[in-house]
């Protein structure tokens, strides 16, 4: 229903389009008579200003969704990126489409001429199926394109409780994953930083560079209002928490969350 990067202006309007194609197609959902639900609405959250940060920064919360009438309100976790699946709600197993977006690191957030990481949108896709009904594992890759220009992913596993029309509520293990560009980007050090800051020159590989659980609660307060939150920590590992910009500036440990108001209304039918 939202994503939980650290938006500025400039990514506010496409996240607010694609918050509306977090639901499967019509044809999916079967009845094409049937009416749409349509979710609308926003919160603040607070998430670090860069990865490996030791400085919280508060965001706009973008809060969308679409389902069709009498569908159950949409199971997701607070850190799985803007999309939709292509076999329906209803599948155990499912596949699409994934987007993040990622603010620019300025060298005022770390406070040390270290370079800048321009505004990245991730581009790629996931894949996740249900072991039970309660069990959740959902696999994400995706590319950066312009900012890191690297490749990253997340591995989730999330217990799932819901009754279908009032509350979802997930929780659940994280590990996330990235390649030497997107590591060299947030966690390198390169020669000319190296003299210009005082720190070792620093070229980290790819690999896990984080681990920790995140959960999240959509509730509905009556027939139209309702509340979503969410809370994540992360702990920076391998080549991430052994940059000298981390262990310098930085925090291995990354907190985040956020709390939000939403409003639901049917549409057609």
């Amino acid at each position: 229903m939202r994503n939980t990067a650290n938006f500025r202006p400039a990514a506010l309007i496409g996240a607010a389009v694609l918050a509306f194609l977090a639901t499967p197609t019509a044809a999916q959902d079967g009845d094409g008579e049937r009416g749409w639900i349509v979710t609308v609405g926003g919160g603040a959250q607070f998430v670090p200003k860069y990865p490996g940060s030791d400085e919280i920064g508060l965001a706009p919360m973008v809060i969308g969704g679409l389902r069709r009438e009498g569908a159950p309100l949409r199971i997701g976790a607070p850190d799985d990126g803007w999309g939709f699946g292509l076999l329906g709600h209803d599948s155990a197993f499912d596949f699409g489409p994934a987007l993040r977006f990622h603010s620019k690191r300025e060298e005022a957030d770390v406070g040390a001429p270290v370079g800048e990481v321009g505004f990245t949108v991730e581009a790629g896709g996931f894949a996740q199926v249900y072991l039970g009904r309660s069990v959740r594992v959902r696999v994400e890759g995706r590319r950066g394109l312009g900012g890191h220009e690297g490749w990253n992913g997340d591995i989730a596993v999330d217990f799932v409780a819901t009754d279908g029309n009032t509350y979802v509520f997930t929780i659940g293990p994280r590990a996330r994953i990235a390649d030497g560009n997107y590591h060299d980007a947030y966690f390198g050090v390169t020669p000319a930083v190296s003299l210009a800051t005082g720190l070792p020159v620093y070229d980290p590989g790819g690999g896990f560079h984080s681990v920790g659980v995140t959960a999240g609660l959509t509730h509905m307060l009556g027939r139209n209002w309702g509340i979503y939150g969410y809370a994540g920590y992360d702990r920076l590992i391998g080549d991430a928490a052994d940059s000298p910009i981390v262990r310098t500036f930085g925090s291995r440990s990354q907190l985040s969350g956020g709390l939000g108001l939403f409003y639901t209304f049917g549409v057609g039918g």
